[in-house]
């Protein structure tokens, strides 16, 4: 592994440089009795735990505030306005930032890691967004790799969610305090309420929160009626979602506190799948209905630290010692006409459980010339997935593999009662060490990281699994490890300019997909894992800069980032299927299969700004542009969205406001022509409208309005149809036309 060697030897060799700078430092300092120490300087508290993976100064981050006056109820709503260069594949439910999503983006709960469910054969994808807005005090996102401190499964970024607090609801000044919201949203025709109380005695404090949410499809910019191909109008759908979250704390003497966290979130959907249907065919009308449930639970015992003393080993630190469950279904009821007459279901099911202890804990130090601000953290889990697929239907018993009785031949793409993959126990351990390393005197910092990553997986053979059609044999178990080092130089111009460049390596382990799954059958086509993958690495390069402050500043940042080994799905060769161990002549449909890409890169510019006058105006304004490009095969990387900007101006008095958002978005690159579905996306230019108010005369209360897409434009997103054919009408996959959205917050 000469990669890996190469980085454990660059990781070293710095850390050896900068540690004997720093004795040198020291020595040097003590010999000059005229030196004054520089006070250790506190830059101001973040929300973020210390040392988590969004503690870094590459995040932004959305408060509770702008949560509110933007409504923002999902994922797609933060990255519409606030976060122009995050991205939602609401097909697959994966975030997506910088081109990058699925398992190449973590999710942090509270510093928790939240893994994307990836169920490669049946689509029983996402996980992700298994919360409620509602639920939130914050949300923060690293766009781009911080590998000493985010770990495997951040190529592309972070999205740290932070839960409420006690101290988010209780005022300065009250032991007791709470906030409920309430609001419609008619892109679902949806309705939503939330309440959150919490109460403080002595030294503890209590939170309860819970929100319940009720609607229906979201909305096409179609108005066809009709079944299948010719339908325009979204399939008629209905969900119920709801959160439940609980929190107890409790604050010990010297800057201990120790608590207690448990939440409970499920979504469950029904949509009767028109397009599925057709007058005379296979499904009739009603008779195609498919569900999608998503579920997760948690429970944590969480522990923080504040140092209350200047001679203290340790100044902040945190850790949670976790479980969570995390389950997605997808499936279906249905009734055949013709194929195999009679009923059908399926339920494909995707489950994983994670235990896992996560932390961090900073020393802040002063050698002389040298200020050090160490940070040392901790990622161990275990977790296991496993993968089902049940179902029924009228097919009759195999005459031999593949070959079903006369009149049934559909039979054979049709495999249930099965897994796909084998269930999986995965063993992750990650360590990192960095050192903000302050100069007297001087405006520079230098932050040298290093964090060592091991990740192994071992299949277990089910007899869900031996029941695969394809009759696969129990693959050999898989284990990496990685050494990701990075640099962070900064320099502070003055207290309005702030300015950084970092280089910065990670990695990403082979999902037990990718690795292990086996779906299709003789006669019909195969899909396939494939456990001789090698782990993804990257090496990122950026320099931005932060300007101003919230009145008058913003922020701008340019990336390139080189992949190795990118895990792709390709269709393979007649070669490469019997190299495989298999007879093409068995599968004619074809086989595909996951493989390395050995050369990608992505890169772009994000840039921000906003300026508050005196009166009362406010203007603002985001860009994200990124490009991706396969390098083996000299074309783009299609999880690459085209450029968005966005443009807001407003007018805020003390008790309402009003505002108006523009956001453009480019029309998409054309069809490579390199195989597989692909979606072409126009260009658009769509304006929302929004206002808040304030009335003096209820205390707490603060209402919040907005017509988007004022113009009712036709428009898509490109992150969640890029991967759709032409048979459907065009305008089934638009967004929502004109829509209105209220909400109500009160806070006691």
């Amino acid at each position: 592994m000469p990669h890996r060697s190469q980085s454990l030897l660059l990781a070293c060799t710095a850390f050896a440089v900068f540690s004997l700078l720093s004795e040198a430092s020291a020595q040097d300092a003590a010999q000059q009795d005229s030196t004054v120490l520089r006070p250790i300087s506190l830059k101001g508290k973040r929300t973020s735990n210390p040392g988590s993976a969004t503690d870094t100064p590459l995040a932004t981050q959305t408060t509770q505030a702008q949560i509110e006056n933007k409504q923002i109820t999902n994922i797609e709503d933060l990255g519409r306005v606030l976060e122009p260069g995050v991205n939602f594949n609401r097909t697959t439910g994966a975030i997506n930032i910088r081109g990058l999503e699925g398992s190449r983006v973590l999710t942090t709960v509270d510093g928790i890691p939240t893994p994307f469910i990836d169920d490669v054969t049946r689509q029983a994808t996402g996980g992700v967004d298994a919360f409620d807005f509602g639920s939130l005090s914050s949300v923060d996102v690293v766009r781009g790799a911080d590998s000493s401190r985010a770990g495997p499964g951040a190529l592309g970024g972070v999205l740290g969610l932070r839960t409420l607090e006690p101290e988010d609801l209780i005022q300065e000044g009250r032991d007791w305090g709470g906030i409920a919201k309430t609001g419609y949203d008619g892109s679902d025709t949806s309705g939503f309420g939330s309440l959150g109380v919490a109460k403080k005695i002595e030294n503890t404090s209590i939170l309860f929160q819970g929100g319940y949410k009720k609607g229906q499809e979201r909305k096409s910019n179609g108005d066809i009626d009709a079944l299948s191909t010719a339908r325009t109008e979204a399939n008629p759908s209905d969900y119920d979602q709801y959160n439940l979250l609980f929190k107890l704390r409790h604050e010990f003497e010297e800057g201990h506190m120790f608590g207690l966290t448990a939440e409970r979130f499920r979504r469950d959907r029904d949509t009767e799948t028109r397009t599925m249907q057709t007058a005379a065919g296979n499904y009739r009308a009603g008779n195609y209905d498919g569900i999608k449930d998503l579920d997760r639970d948690r429970i944590s015992l969480d522990y923080k630290y504040e140092s209350q003393s200047e001679e203290s080993p340790v100044d902040r630190a945190w850790a949670s010692l976790y479980y969570m469950k995390q389950r997605t279904l997808d499936g279906y009821d249905g009734y055949r006409s013709t194929s195999v007459i009679g009923p059908i279901g399926r339920r494909n099911e995707y489950e994983q459980e994670s235990f896992g202890l996560v932390g961090a804990a900073e020393k802040e130090i002063d050698a002389g010339l040298l200020d050090h601000k160490l940070t040392f953290g901790f990622d161990l889990a275990r977790m296991t997935s496993e993968q089902n697929s049940g179902g029924y239907d009228n097919c009759p018993p195999e005459i031999r593999p593949g070959v079903y009785p006369p009149g049934f031949s559909a039979c054979a793409n049709l495999h249930t009662n099965q897994a796909d993959t084998p269930k999986v126990d995965t063993s992750r351990i990650g360590f990192y060490l960095d050192d903000e390393i302050g100069f007297e005197n001087s405006a520079f910092t230098l932050t040298p990281g290093v964090r060592f990553d091991w990740v192994r997986h071992e299949p277990k053979m089910t007899a869900a699994y031996d029941n695969n059609a394809s009759n696969p044999a129990l693959p050999d178990g898989f284990e990496d490890f990685a050494v990701s080092p990075k640099v962070r130089l900064g320099y502070d111009v003055n207290e309005d300019v702030k300015l950084f460049a970092q280089w910065a390596m990670a990695f990403r382990a082979p999902t037990a997909g990718e690795l292990y799954s086996v779906f299709g059958g003789p006669g019909t086509y195969l899909r396939l894992g494939n456990p001789d993958l090698e782990s993804e690495t990257s090496n990122s390069f950026e320099v931005g800069a932060d300007l101003g402050d919230q009145d008058f500043g913003g922020r701008v940042n340019l990336f390139y980032n080189r992949y190795k080994n990118f895990i792709d799905a390709r269709s393979f060769t007649a070669a490469k299927i019997i190299a495989a161990g298999y007879n093409p002549a068995d599968f004619p449909q074809g086989v595909q299969g996951y493989q390395n890409i050995a050369r990608a890169r992505i890169y772009g510019v994000e840039a921000s700004v906003q300026k508050t006058f005196a009166s009362g105006f406010r203007i603002g304004g985001g860009l994200a542009l990124v490009r991706g490009e396969d390098l083996d095969r000299d074309t783009f990387l299609r999880s690459v969205a085209p450029l968005k900007a966005v443009a807001s101006f407003g007018y805020d008095t003390e008790f309402w406001g009003v505002g108006v958002d523009v956001i453009g978005v480019k029309r998409s690159k054309a069809d490579d022509g390199l195989g597989g579905s692909y979606f072409r996306t126009p260009g658009y230019g769509i304006v929302d409208l929004t206002a808040w108010w304030e009335p003096e005369q209820v205390k707490g209360l603060k209402i919040n309005a907005g017509i988007y897409n004022l113009f009712d434009k036709t428009y898509y997103d490109y992150s969640t149809v890029r991967g759709f054919n032409a048979t459907q009408a065009r305008e089934f996959y638009s967004e929502p036309g004109r829509s209105f959205k209220i909400s109500l917050t009160q806070r006691f």
